[in-house]
């Protein structure tokens, strides 16, 4: 059992870098996709709001189709379909051809992030240690290496489809072979006797959380906002560093593009470490910790009077926000552990929405106020994650003694039916 879940362990791993080199590739050539197809810059914005739009669908019926369908499976078919989506973002030529590309990325990406975190919370559970920051430091580590080869490809002036090619051609087999290792949560295993408590814990859960939609969501309300909070400021960093930078705080064009990647840098670094401060310190301080470290990032750019202060303000901003994701989701899988899927799901809508909200509050705020000011807002809503710290607890006493999910895990061939 215990190689079962390293390789399982490992399998999803890479599924996150994969998502997360994929991600990055696509929207670092924004402006050669605008390029290629000739899009205008009043038709941008409905294109790339799109794809966030259709992933929260994606999430939707992610959530209807894992009561049907197991994780593991979702995700080994969703992420051949985002990898050869993004294939085929560079081998079009008509628009026509480009929005059922992006359409089809943003269905399988909402559906690949869903699974994926609900196979990282149930893997957790599980190890029954905080595992979940360590597979989005591979995300993170993906998204530094898509963007470095999206570099390479600007650079060298190659074209999409050929910038795509390599990348997909190494990423979707390996992603489709080491999909045989993910580990569904579950008492499936064979165990008779943990399946019999394991499924009397899902049904007690499911009874009661069922008992009042309105209950559920208020529970999961908080987090949901923090979701939210964590995203307007990923989103503020992703899309508004290099021109903060350059238009504001005066650095030259070439410097203005370290910011984010300083901030990736930091991501994963924070991430990387973040588990053993979860194991050590526990889930509220970390997070208390991350959204403290995240506002002064957002002050100090604010303040900040030169284009190297700003940075340190972008390195502390790439602390603080990394933990606060990945906890998010482990948050929602313990406050449902008999319906952790569904919350997972629904949890999932938020990222896209935070990441919808972001880029136009900043831009708008700056337009119509500075833009110093506008990065005050996102300042003030990380700090309001303070107030809904104490959800990220574990808080045992909300289910009663003996509401804890026992620590079994799908270890059948392949764990998902293969």
């Amino acid at each position: 059992m215990t190689d079962v879940l390293r390789r399982g362990r490992a399998s999803l791993a890479f599924s996150f870098f994969a998502q997360g080199a994929a991600f990055a590739l696509l929207v670092t050539r924004i402006p050669a996709i605008q390029d290629r197809y000739g899009v205008s810059d009043a038709l941008l914005p409905a294109f790339l709001a799109a794809v966030p739009i259709l992933a929260g669908v994606g999430s939707v019926t992610t959530e209807q189709l894992v009561k049907r369908i197991r994780p593991s499976r979702l995700l080994r078919w969703s992420q051949p379909v985002v990898l050869l989506a993004l294939l085929g973002v560079g081998a079009g030529d008509r628009l026509v051809e480009l929005a059922v590309a992006l359409g089809a990325f943003g269905l399988a990406v909402g559906a690949l992030d869903a699974s994926m975190n609900m196979l990282g919370v149930s893997l957790q559970r599980t190890y029954g240690r905080s595992i979940m920051l360590g597979f989005h430091a591979t995300y993170s580590l993906g998204g530094i290496v898509g963007a470095s080869l999206a570099w390479v490809g600007a650079h060298w002036h190659l074209s999409l489809f050929v910038s795509y090619l390599p990348v997909v051609l190494v990423l979707l087999p390996a992603a489709f072979v080491g999909s045989r290792w993910y580990v569904d949560g579950g008492a499936a295993s064979g165990l008779e006797a943990d399946a019999d408590v394991d499924a009397s814990v899902d049904a007690e859960a499911g009874k009661r959380q069922g008992e009042s939609g309105a209950l559920v969501f208020r529970l999961l309300l908080p987090l949901c906002l923090v979701m939210t909070f964590a995203y307007i400021g990923d989103s503020t960093v992703s899309n508004w560093s290099a021109k903060y930078l350059q238009d504001v705080l005066g650095s030259s064009e070439q410097l203005a593009t370290v910011p984010y990647n300083v901030y990736m840098v930091m991501t994963l670094v924070g991430r990387a470490v973040g588990d053993f401060g979860v194991r050590r310190f526990g889930a509220v301080a970390v997070v208390r910790l991350g959204a403290v470290v995240a506002a002064l990032g957002f002050a100090v750019v604010a303040v900040a009077p030169g284009a190297w202060v700003g940075m340190l303000g972008f390195t502390l901003l790439g602390l603080g926000l990394c933990v606060l994701v990945p906890q998010t989701f482990a948050a929602a899988g313990r406050l449902f552990p008999g319906a952790s899927d569904a919350a997972i799901a629904r949890l999932n809508i938020f990222n896209y929405v935070g990441f919808l909200i972001g880029s136009p509050l900043v831009g708008a705020l700056g337009d119509a106020w500075n833009y110093r000011g506008a990065m005050l807002v996102p300042m003030v809503l990380v700090l309001a994650t303070l107030r809904y710290a104490r959800s990220f607890a574990p808080e045992p006493d909300r289910y009663g003694d003996g509401h804890e999910r026992p620590r079994t895990a799908d270890v059948g061939r392949g764990s998902n039916g293969l």
